[in-house]
């Protein structure tokens, strides 16, 4: 492949950074150095000048006790501020299963130094929010409060993770709620889709169960599961507290010392090492014929966050696109598969997804089908899966690149969505990567890079399948998996 070396000059303050892992993407390498993807191939496609980075650093510092300390001072008068931790429901067992969503939500029923009552009037005289969420892989507990309040934003998160009462009367009230949650989520049937997805490509494996756990766990989780799980996996190498927004590092490093300097260092015990899931090509159907609509995902097997060929799955990501009846458009969309979807009438929607946790991911499509469509629509997806693989353009790939660089940088938009992202990212990769560094890396990507890094993960892979509804004309798994390699029109 001829190709030749990209070259990122960044500021001072970014090339002090540790070189090591991105967002989505990583480079082994150095600031100034040729940008490399897999092994030992170059695949940077043009030289960039020099780039000055009109951005705010994000700083970054190490406490002893392993929390790091993560910001970006954008002058704003408010801020976001919170812990990100790498401790999801994919560190529990079939037996606790649930535990770290029922933790999130005893989270804001009181502490030592404060009532519910109490943490809630303080919170709404600040004129602040106070959130949490749980995912497989992560926690998340953040509070968004003017610039000034940001010593006592980060003493109250301090205090929920650290002394909260977890009182047996808090635990059997939030049960019922966590159960109303459960069937809220049942009526989701996207949820329902992608929980049966996991179910099936991680069958018997962490990442294959729920996040809110089955109902029997929900009854039965007690006290002494919730202190466990917080003994267990809230440590300090294992935390990050991030903020941005109207934040002085200096500021906010003293905060991390003063309310966690010593009490992270309580929780002695090894790290639990992370349960390897491993995927499986295989599939769930529920078939309703009274549901209007089928609803069906089908998915192979990806990459982790840190893998070299993350940045090119996105990209193909994004070629195969989204659509809707409501977009407009018709034949002139930029997807190949919205212009066949559109033009054929197939489904009522589509969107396509690429699932990243730490060493393996899910990259497919989720569609909305009337049930005589069903069969059709799996066809052309799995045919325009081929054409990436063999025939993809670089007017495609150029358009892909220039969206997800778009889409990419609008979900920046506010302290939450930075602070978010500074929180995964330092995570993921222990630290945040550059703007002009990503933007290299996808200017890198081009039609021979997409066609090869498909082929690798898509052409004659057994894909994963979860299907409800009225999915009688769904082809049987065997047609399904052998249309991965060649198709008839």
């Amino acid at each position: 492949m001829a190709a030749a070396a990209a070259r990122v000059v960044l500021s001072s303050a970014a090339r002090r950074r540790l070189w090591g892992f991105s967002e989505s993407f990583l480079i082994r390498g150095a600031a100034g150095r040729s940008l490399y993807f897999g092994e030992n191939r170059l695949r940077s496609t043009q030289a960039a000048t020099q780039v000055v980075l009109n951005v705010p650093e994000t700083r970054v510092t190490c406490l002893e006790s392993g929390l790091r300390v993560a910001s970006e001072d954008s002058g704003l008068s408010t801020c976001t501020v919170g812990l990100w931790i790498d401790a999801g429901s994919r560190y529990e067992n079939e037996k606790n299963n649930g535990t770290a969503h029922f933790l999130e939500h005893m989270a804001f029923k009181g502490t030592k130094k404060r009532s519910q009552l109490d943490l809630e009037l303080e919170i709404e005289n600040m004129g602040a929010h106070l959130n949490a969420y749980t995912s497989r892989e992560q926690t998340v507990y953040y509070a968004k409060a003017f610039s000034k309040d940001l010593p006592r934003a980060v003493e109250i998160l301090a205090d929920i993770i650290q002394n909260s009462t977890l009182g047996e009367a808090e635990i059997e009230r939030e049960r019922g709620v966590i159960l109303r949650e459960m069937q809220e989520v049942e009526t989701n049937l996207q949820e329902v889709v992608f929980d049966y997805l996991h179910a099936t490509a991680y069958q018997n494996t962490a990442l294959g169960r729920t996040i809110l756990g089955p109902t029997e766990n929900i009854k039965s989780i007690s006290r002494k599961d919730l202190v466990d799980y917080i003994t267990t996996h809230y440590k300090g190498p294992r935390i990050v507290l991030a903020a941005a927004g109207g934040v002085s590092h200096d500021e906010l490093l003293d905060l991390a010392k003063f309310h966690f300097g010593d009490s992270l260092c309580t929780h002695k015990g090894e790290i639990p090492a992370l349960p390897p899931c491993k995927f499986t090509g295989s599939e769930i159907r529920v078939r309703d014929d009274k549901m209007p609509l089928a609803h069906l995902a089908i998915a192979v097997e990806a990459v982790g966050w840190a893998h070299p060929d993350t940045i090119c799955l996105m990209v193909a990501n994004t070629l195969i696109g989204n659509w809707d009846r409501s977009f407009g458009g018709g034949m002139n969309l930029s997807s190949k598969l919205a212009q066949l979807t559109c033009h054929g009438n197939l489904c009522h929607s589509f969107q396509s997804f690429n699932t990243s946790y730490t060493d393996t991911g899910l990259w497919g499509l989720y569609m909305v089908c009337e049930p005589s469509t069903v069969a059709d629509m799996l066809h052309v997806v799995q045919k325009e899966w081929m054409r990436l693989c063999t025939s993809v353009t670089e007017s495609e790939v150029a358009r892909a690149r220039n969206l997800l660089k778009t889409n990419m940088l609008l979900q920046l938009d506010g302290s939450t969505p930075i602070c978010e992202d500074i929180g995964r990212q330092m995570l993921c990769y222990n630290r945040r990567i550059p703007i002009p560094e990503l933007e290299a890396r996808i200017d890198a990507v081009n039609a021979e890079t997409i066609r090869e890094v498909c082929t690798k993960y898509i052409y004659n892979r057994s894909p994963a399948i979860a299907a409800v509804g009225p999915i009688k004309q769904l082809p049987d798994f065997k047609q399904i998996h052998s249309n991965m390699c060649w198709l008839r029109d």
